[in-house]
């Protein structure tokens, strides 16, 4: 159904990369993913943050007003895109809210930016996430795999971006783990069986700012388009928040499991009140394992991944 292989794994070497200046395009770039990738790549581009509410900025960036979910077809962002060599798209929605609908923010929007940015020939990098292959049910998951189909299919010059879980400062999941990691005891659900690829938000952001700029030939004659990223140890969920306390020089602490149903019905309850970034979707996540395939972050970096924990 969808013409182009997007998972075969051909290498990128770093000596690939140009670091010519260039104009390059981050939405969501005053979020937590967006603003570790706007630091990585100030010193070698001519960078603009697409954001809901452009505001004027202390550092220099120019930010732009962009609303995905007003801007669902190809020429709604032809004129946007026209001045930057590349896009890169870090928006994503935890939860849906008024017109920013899962459908809308993770496949209709990226596919009309594919599909604007092919015609124009420009690069396109999509920010998504792991493990999407298995069954899920959650719509916070099943749009993020709906959108890299759409955007493999379109064609032209693309790459996806898996990361795993990040943590660094800036996130609202990874400072809300933090503070479990404070706890003297913590809920784990029993069924929360995966394995986690933790890795630094700083070494997302330097491996997205390589693929924005990279060596045309790099990626677009590449059969390689999906980059999965994560840390080099491998948690399950309580050994990684453990981990956490441990860095933060903190004594044991007692984790409770909790039966799978009641983490389930838990996470329905923090979608429904929008409280905590655990999620029904995160449910999901955390019963396979969110680690990559080949992981290619050591690669984007040319060096080991930092440690987490």
């Amino acid at each position: 159904m969808y013409g182009r292989p997007i998972n075969t794994k051909p290498k990128i070497t770093n000596d690939e990369y140009n670091w010519d200046m260039q104009n390059v395009l981050v939405l969501g770039g005053n979020g937590f993913i967006g603003r570790h990738a706007v630091m990585a790549l100030v010193e070698q581009s001519t960078v603009t943050v697409g954001t809901r509410s452009a505001k004027a900025r202390e550092d220099g960036l120019t930010e732009i007003s962009v609303r995905l979910e007003s801007l669902l077809r190809p020429e709604d962002w032809r004129e946007i895109v026209a001045p930057f060599d590349s896009v890169l798209n870090c928006v994503g929605i935890l939860r849906q809210r008024g017109r920013e609908t899962y459908d809308r923010i993770h496949h209709f929007a990226p596919a009309a930016i594919a599909e604007a940015c092919r015609s124009a020939n420009k690069r396109f990098i999509h920010v998504s996430a792991l493990a999407l292959e298995h069954p899920h049910c959650s719509r916070f998951l099943t749009s993020k795999l709906a959108g890299e189909k759409a955007i493999a299919s379109i064609g032209g010059d693309w790459a996806l971006a898996r990361p795993s879980l990040l943590e660094g400062q800036g996130g609202f999941g990874a400072a809300w783990l933090r503070g479990v990691a404070r706890l003297p005891i913590f809920a784990v659900p029993a069924d929360a069986k995966g394995k986690i690829a933790a890795c630094l938000a700083t070494d997302v952001g330097e491996a997205l700012a390589k693929l924005s700029i990279a060596d045309d030939t790099s990626l677009r004659f590449s059969e390689s388009r999906v980059f999965e990223l994560g840390g080099i140890q491998h948690y399950g969920f309580k050994d990684y928040i453990l981990g956490l306390r441990q860095k933060q020089h903190r004594g044991a602490a007692l984790a409770i499991p909790v039966p799978g149903l009641l983490a389930r019905i838990g996470a329905h309850l923090c979608d429904l009140f929008h409280f905590s970034p655990f999620s029904f979707g995160h449910w999901e996540l955390l019963r396979k394992d969110n680690v990559p395939t080949e992981n290619r972050l050591p690669e984007l970096l040319g060096r080991t991944p930092g440690k987490v924990i």
